[in-house]
């Protein structure tokens, strides 16, 4: 996970007076602001945020599925057990051309349960997709996202479709590290 990243601070310099008016003017010009001095350091620089859509929300909306808590049938946490220390979430999409295509949602109790062809388990395949990630993390150094591939096979006869994901390592809503797996072209 990259930790160099620049705040709003970090890219703007304010002018004190005129003896350095001239030099922090051009550095200020050159990143698009105006040459107005800053009154106050700890004015919000950007103000207050007309919306924010949270990964809460997003969750809650059914547009990030999160994968922390899934388990497999003995109750054991899928995440924790390919060796993720953090919050994993998967976009809407990249879960339904990942671990449910092909499937059919069956009535189950109280709930539905997946069916899938040849064999194949909801379990089973959601455990594939997380071990290739930890494997690409693993293979990568110091980045804060990965790009990796998952053979699907939908139709439950052997044949394989390769589904292209890319997942990233960011700041959740608290601002602690949180990964989100998605298709090749979202974000």
């Amino acid at each position: 996970m990259r930790t160099d990243r620049l705040s709003a601070d970090d890219l703007v310099y304010p002018i004190q007076n005129d003896c350095t008016k001239s030099r922090n003017a051009t550095a200020h010009a050159r990143m698009g602001g105006d040459l107005t001095p800053m009154q106050n350091q700890d004015d919000n620089f950007w103000g207050e945020p007309i919306y924010a859509y949270t990964r809460a929300q997003a969750i809650a909306d059914g547009v990030l599925m999160d994968l922390t808590t899934a388990t497999d049938d003995r109750g054991h946490r899928l995440c924790q057990q390919a060796g993720f220390k953090v919050p994993v979430a998967i976009t809407r999409t990249a879960w339904a051309k990942t671990v449910e295509a092909g499937g059919t949602w069956k009535r189950h109790g109280d709930g539905e349960i997946l069916e899938l062809k040849g064999g194949q388990s909801l379990t089973g395949r959601l455990w594939d997709l997380l071990w290739l990630l930890r494997r690409a993390c693993g293979q990568a150094s110091n980045a804060d996202q990965v790009h990796f591939q998952v053979l699907v096979d939908v139709h439950g006869d052997g044949r394989h479709e390769t589904v292209k994901l890319w997942a990233h390592c960011g700041p959740g809503d608290d601002a602690k590290p949180v990964i989100t797996i998605m298709v090749e072209g979202e974000d």
